[in-house]
């Protein structure tokens, strides 16, 4: 079993941080969303649970990806 060591404790680390990351980015959004346009929320939003989502798919194959050698 050839698994990547170095790529495993990046995952490692990154699941724990996505979190504090996301809880930070969206207080921040909470902050100053009413003070945005209408159309510039919407990007915002949007923007925020598009790279929510492919970060979880992203650490997901990850670890997937190494631990199975794919």
């Amino acid at each position: 079993v050839l698994a990547s060591l170095p790529l495993q404790m990046m995952l490692y680390f990154n699941v724990y941080y996505f979190p504090v990351w996301c809880l930070a980015e969206g207080m921040m959004l909470q902050l100053k969303y009413h003070l945005l346009p209408w159309h510039y929320q919407f990007l915002l939003v949007t923007a925020f649970l598009t790279l929510s989502l492919a970060e979880c798919c992203r650490l997901y194959l990850g670890y997937v990806g190494n631990l199975q050698e794919k």
